[in-house]
């Protein structure tokens, strides 16, 4: 896999966790994406440098390391793009696997029949004997 399309999809995968759970902290969501906490923060300022996402902290929070993460709507529209994307080729690849297996199914019909021929051929074979 290409190192733009494993970005994409690192960035559609954040864009999609920020869309259900923005308040999670920085460790629990590297945590449920299964990215190092380093990974996900450079992908998070790439994000907000694209413009696709807004960080800041809670103002009333005493620690102040707690940040809160906001899809802009350049943000919504490349989830919506990286999503259709996403699902074109996951059907793509559905389509493919289907037709490796109807393949597959044909071939063993096609030897079952060949096997069946085969045997008939014997017989005959046999009677004219």
């Amino acid at each position: 896999m290409n190192l733009q399309k494993k970005t994409n999809e690192e960035h559609f995968e954040i864009l999609r966790k920020i869309g259900s759970k923005s308040e999670l902290s920085q460790r629990k969501m590297a945590k449920e994406l299964g990215f190092s906490l380093g990974k996900l923060n450079y992908c998070l300022k790439e994000l907000q440098k694209k413009g696709l996402i807004k960080i800041q902290n809670f103002k009333k929070n005493k620690k102040k390391i707690n940040y809160f993460y906001i899809l802009t709507p350049k943000g919504i529209s490349s989830k919506t793009l990286l999503t259709i994307n996403f699902m074109k080729k996951k059907m793509q690849e559905y389509d493919e696997l289907k037709m490796e297996v109807e393949n597959d199914n044909l071939q063993k019909k096609n030897k079952k029949g060949n096997q069946n021929i085969n045997s008939k051929i014997k017989k005959i074979d046999y009677e004219l004997l």
